[in-house]
């Protein structure tokens, strides 16, 4: 089970933007696969929790933890996840978000959005197999990777598309 601690909306006038997320050392993989079903994501590596409250106060995100201690402390916005198994995090997350994020929109690296690559752009970045199978391609213009939709297309797809707690689908 999913227990939201002192959770807002985003902004008040708009209750389904999808929200900024920081997620905690603890939460690392998941981190990865919030980035690639669309979220902000923000993921906290060093620091104390006084800094990531701090942080995640001065970026509007939604602090998202396996920390019991810091989910409940007053005054914070956070989602503390209780399932073990990463297939089960992302749909207790998910199932908790509000908005619609387009997936596969941010590097699942380093959080930035992607921007389309042409064909020919992508002839020299990509091995040749690649570029003469593939046609769309997309670059993250923080850390440069570039990304298409290779032969585990399908699997990240179908983990992404998982039923959460909250859908119909799951009941």
């Amino acid at each position: 089970m999913l227990h939201i601690s002192h959770m807002l909306p985003q902004n008040p006038t708009s209750p389904q933007a999808t929200p900024r997320l920081i997620v905690d050392a603890m939460l690392g993989r998941l981190a990865k696969w919030l980035r690639l079903a669309g979220y902000d994501t923000r993921y906290w590596r060093d620091g104390s929790d006084t800094d990531l409250i701090a942080a995640a106060q001065a970026e509007e995100r939604l602090i998202i933890t396996r920390d019991r201690q810091l989910a409940g402390r007053r005054g914070v916005r956070a989602v503390l996840v209780m399932a073990e198994t990463l297939d089960e995090q992302i749909a207790e997350v998910r199932g908790q978000l509000s908005g619609n994020p387009q997936p596969f929109s941010r590097c699942p690296e380093c959080n930035e959005p992607l921007e389309s690559l042409s064909h020919s752009e992508a002839r020299e970045l990509v091995p040749p197999y690649v570029w003469h199978t593939q046609s769309e391609f997309h670059r993250c213009p923080g850390c440069g990777r570039v990304y298409w939709k290779g032969t585990h297309w399908p699997a990240v797809q179908a983990r992404l598309e998982t039923p959460t707690p909250l859908s119909p689908a799951a009941e």
